[in-house]
């Protein structure tokens, strides 16, 4: 019985290679966007290309390099579903690393039309399946002024003094909200106040993340906004900069078992 070969399998029988941007991954796959110019929008438009595999996208260019100034246009593309999801697993930091875009004439074409440097400020997905529904993107060439929300990692958790003391609590800490039972054994515990923090960065010196080191923290410490350590071109964008990003305070008490292995 025939049978009717529709899309990629047909491709392969006729001996058709893949479309440029579907091909094995290489170094530059998870660094660089393949895309093509997309020519209708609306939502049956955009539910056609996903599919067959692709996700709408959009690129915006902003009026100037100054911070402030408004879209000058949208450009209309269609990415590769499985690049992107790659992506994503890749990089934690996707929405706040800068990469390369390389647009193509179309799906089967090696020409490329535009390329430059892009951040990837929108992943839309859907609630319930977590599928990709579109993904928004704006132009990063050289000193441009970006808003970005960078994402906030504490590193030094082992080694931080305030988190690594057992000891009893016979009163209440001042400013302690949690509840403290005297005689019971306490370690410190961390509050992460801030997840992340908005910047406005020159697109060449966006970090993917602002690390903030508690090594040396002990139980009543905190970090605020501006004793992070950043590049110098970054502004912090924060009506209040004195605001804590976290504290290092007492936490639920130690459970017998714990104990145990904290004396081993």
């Amino acid at each position: 019985m025939a049978q009717c070969l529709r899309g990629r399998a047909a491709a392969a029988a006729a001996g058709v290679p893949p479309a440029p941007w579907r091909r094995a991954a290489s170094a530059s796959y998870h660094h660089t966007i393949q895309a093509v110019p997309r020519e209708t929008s609306g939502p049956r438009a955009a539910a056609r290309e996903r599919r067959h595999g692709r996700v709408p996208a959009v690129l915006l260019a902003l009026a100037g390099a100054a911070p402030g100034n408004g879209i000058a246009h949208r450009k209309l593309l269609t990415a590769d579903r499985r690049q992107v999801v790659e992506m994503l697993k890749q990089s934690p930091y996707f929405l706040s690393t800068p990469v390369r875009l390389q647009v193509r004439a179309g799906e089967r074409s090696n020409a490329v039309v535009h390329s430059g440097t892009v951040l990837p400020i929108k992943v839309h997905k859907d609630e319930t399946t977590g599928n990709i529904l579109n993904l928004v993107m704006v132009q990063a060439d050289e000193g441009t002024m970006l808003k970005v929300n960078l994402p906030v990692e504490f590193k030094g958790e082992a080694a931080c003094p305030g988190l690594k003391k057992v000891r009893p609590m016979t009163a209440k800490p001042q400013k302690q909200q949690s509840l403290i039972v005297p005689g019971k054994l306490y370690r410190g515990f961390l509050q992460k106040i801030r997840t992340s923090l908005a910047y406005l960065c020159p697109a060449e010196h966006i970090p993917p993340k602002i690390e903030v080191d508690l090594t040396n923290l002990d139980v009543g410490d905190r970090i605020l906004m501006h004793d992070i350590p950043v590049h110098s071109s970054l502004k912090l964008l924060s009506k209040n900069e004195t605001m804590p990003v976290c504290k290092i305070l007492a936490s639920k008490p130690v459970d017998s078992e714990t104990m145990q292995d904290l004396k081993s």
